[in-house]
């Protein structure tokens, strides 16, 4: 019986020393990886949880990339109208100037030369602003070109922002190509014209100033949603190391103690045998 005994003892301590070790293994795990869930068998509900906030995640973080490019965009946009603004009004300036019978008609031609040029500029300045190889200040679309940008986490409909954007061109866009400041006549003409293709303008970037702030306050809530779901995620995937600590140490002395007593049982059959001999 003694030796049956001993035999239950020690298969008793292997199997605790087989079963601590695993523990032992998935608190060393646990520490050295920092995650708390390194296979399905750890926590399979917590896999599937932290996978779906990891995606969630991930396109918050990738909707805040494409607010901020739609910021910038924009924000092109409107810094090449503000200088075509500042053109017209020198435009308005000289037909202003033109519209007196104090100057000759060769001064006037004078003036209508750098009127031209200004328009011409305009016009350059509509062609040739661009983003990421699309020309964004001129279209032959009425009304001007939308763009839709994606600013949430699942690409819906309902999660883009959309911003027009008016053509500054001096023909499909501001009207102003025809204009000339070479006559009293013809200038004082001209006023009224460029006064439609400021408001015009005007309404443009006011236009743009509502989408930059609106995709601003869209940016920043997704960064904190995403912030949050990232917290969450963390109580779920992340390691406690206060508890997988406490874990390998209880481990370790259990796997001393279990060989320990392995030892100790293997020992007595062979003190029993020696005094049958």
């Amino acid at each position: 019986m003694s030796i049956i005994n001993t035999n239950i003892n020690a298969l008793f301590a292997q199997n605790a020393l087989t079963v601590n070790s695993r523990s032992e293994n998935k608190a060393m795990q646990q520490l050295s990886t920092g995650s708390q869930i390194n296979s399905a068998s750890d926590n399979a509900a917590g896999l599937a949880i932290g996978q779906s906030m990891t995606a969630q995640i991930r396109g918050l973080n990738q909707g805040v990339k494409n607010a901020n490019d739609a910021i910038s965009m924009l924000q092109t946009a409107d810094g090449s109208m503000a200088t075509q603004t500042d053109m017209l009004q020198r435009m308005r300036e000289l037909a202003v100037q033109a519209g007196t019978a104090t100057y000759s008609s060769t001064q006037q031609g004078y003036m209508d030369k750098e009127f031209q040029a200004l328009s011409s500029q305009i016009s350059s300045i509509a062609a040739n602003t661009k983003w990421n190889g699309m020309n964004i200040l001129y279209t032959t679309a009425s009304g001007g070109a939308s763009y839709s940008f994606a600013v949430g986490a699942n690409g819906t409909t309902a999660e883009t922002i959309s911003v027009t954007l008016a053509s500054t061109d001096t023909n499909t866009g501001l009207g102003i190509s025809s204009l000339s400041v070479s006559s009293v006549s013809l200038a004082t003409s001209a006023i009224s014209t460029i006064d439609t293709a400021l408001n015009s303008i005007n309404s443009a970037r006011a236009a743009l100033g509502a989408g930059i702030n609106r995709l601003t306050y869209a940016a920043d809530n997704l960064t904190n949603i995403s912030q949050n779901t990232t917290a969450s995620r963390s109580s779920i995937q992340d390691t406690d190391y206060a508890t997988a600590t406490s874990n390998l140490a209880r481990s370790q002395i259990i796997q001393q103690a279990a060989t320990a007593m392995l030892a100790q049982a293997n020992q007595q059959p062979q003190s029993v045998l020696a005094l049958l001999k």
